[in-house]
């Protein structure tokens, strides 16, 4: 891919152009960010991560280093979510490593990437994805 001019970089972030048949909620994130700045919500309204997702992050989440835009005292941790058949209805939760070799299950998977600093329970979904044979084969 070739590299990104300023302006571009500006636009898409440091991640690029978003892929194909991938959605990016990064302005939705920006605008609660705002919202938050401007003191129109509070920090409950934003850190409210449920035990479970905060469980999940610290054992299997991906570390970024990404600051965490609230409270600013560590990290960001990605968290990967699968659903699809032969998964349970609530879904499992991805170690890293892990999307290559469930993406090879047949049938396809819905992906959900959300973004959590385990300190003040921010989390944001990021991105969703679809993987597997019924998405390869469009």
């Amino acid at each position: 891919m070739p590299s990104l001019r300023s302006g571009q970089q500006r636009f898409f972030g440091s991640g690029g152009p978003p892929k194909s048949g991938r959605i990016e909620y990064r302005l939705v994130r920006e605008s609660l960010l705002r919202e938050f700045r401007r003191g129109r919500l509070g920090r409950t309204d934003v850190c409210d991560a449920q035990p479970e997702l905060l469980r999940v992050a610290r054992n299997l989440g991906r570390e970024t280093s990404t600051e965490c835009p609230i409270c600013e005292e560590c990290n960001l941790v990605h968290v990967t979510f699968a659903f699809g058949p032969r998964l349970p209805a609530s879904g499992r939760a991805l170690a890293p490593g892990d999307l290559p070799k469930i993406s090879r299950r047949p049938g396809e998977l819905a992906c959900y990437v959300v973004e959590v600093c385990t300190e003040c329970s921010w989390n944001h979904l990021l991105s969703t994805f679809n993987v597997g044979r019924a998405a390869a084969s469009r």
